[in-house]
């Protein structure tokens, strides 16, 4: 797709230079509604592509599927209204497998998500705590801060789209033994960006993540948090701060909540002992 990113004139003022005019490239921002079987599921604002993973990753979080192979069918098709409107390719409608029940009546439109917030309307907090497939809290793991340390800006040296507009989140996964990057995703939406890298996951068989750190860019929000969770992931770094809901949940779950790691710094919030004693200077 040619729409993740967007040229367009703008003035651009330097004080006590004046002004000029320029072009400069936006991160695209558009809708994409995901529908399964032609029943409309959730609206999510998403940069364009990935929308697959996009969709598994979301489905897979909200406990609709459990792993990839419950998907069998994707497609995009045209905009809302009659079949015959031109594609957009921002409705994609995704077949689950027979033995896959159909999302509850209940949950259509409850799931509204935006690019900052993520799912937004559910009735209560308990409606959220979705239940994970895949428990954390045993995930033997003993991870050097010294590599932890190195994350953010791996992630950083990865963001192509990011260098070009400075308006996109990224989510990126490590092993969590070499500190290798095994998947980078970039999007407008911090939480769709978690999304297109667990339905990544899913898609190439990988869940649950054990042994593995996600990395991503903001702040780390109970949603994040919920994400890593139903992935399997056992540890959650961010390099801005945590919310409480998030660290309660972490704490709850069993899964490594790092935040403010930037430089020689990082804050452990929940379940240190999988971060082994650095040495002393």
């Amino acid at each position: 797709m040619g729409r993740i990113t967007h040229s367009r004139p703008i003035t651009k003022i330097r004080l006590g230079y004046g002004a000029s005019r320029r072009p400069d490239t936006l991160a695209v921002e558009e809708p994409l509604e995901i529908r399964v079987a032609g029943t409309p599921l959730a609206v999510t604002m998403r940069t364009p592509g990935h929308d697959v993973d996009l969709a598994i990753g979301f489905m897979l979080s909200e406990g609709i599927i459990r792993e990839g192979d419950d998907v069998v069918a994707a497609i995009h098709c045209g905009g809302p209204g009659s079949g015959g409107e031109e594609n957009t390719y921002n409705v994609l409608d995704v077949g689950l497998a027979p033995h896959v029940p159909a999302p509850a009546a209940s949950t259509e439109r409850n799931f509204y998500t935006t690019s900052s917030c993520g799912v937004c309307g559910k009735a209560s907090i308990d409606a959220v705590r979705t239940v994970s497939h895949f428990g954390v809290q045993d995930e033997d793991l003993r991870l050097s801060p010294d590599l932890l340390a190195t994350l953010p800006d791996k992630l950083r040296e990865h963001q192509d789209v990011f260098d070009k507009t400075g308006g996109l989140h990224a989510a990126g996964l490590f092993d969590a033994a070499s500190g290798e990057l095994l998947v980078l995703r970039e999007d407008v939406g911090r939480h769709n960006a978690v999304d297109k890298v667990i339905g990544w996951a899913a898609r190439q068989g990988r869940l649950p993540l054990r042994g593995t750190v996600l990395q991503v860019s903001g702040r780390a929000s109970f949603e994040l948090v919920q994400k890593a969770v139903m992935a399997g992931i056992p540890v959650l770094s961010a390099v801005s701060a945590p919310s409480s809901l998030a660290v309660e949940l972490a704490q709850e779950a069993g899964l490594t909540l790092l935040g403010f790691v930037r430089g020689i710094n990082l804050n452990v919030y929940s379940h240190p002992d999988r971060i082994l004693a650095p040495a002393s200077v």
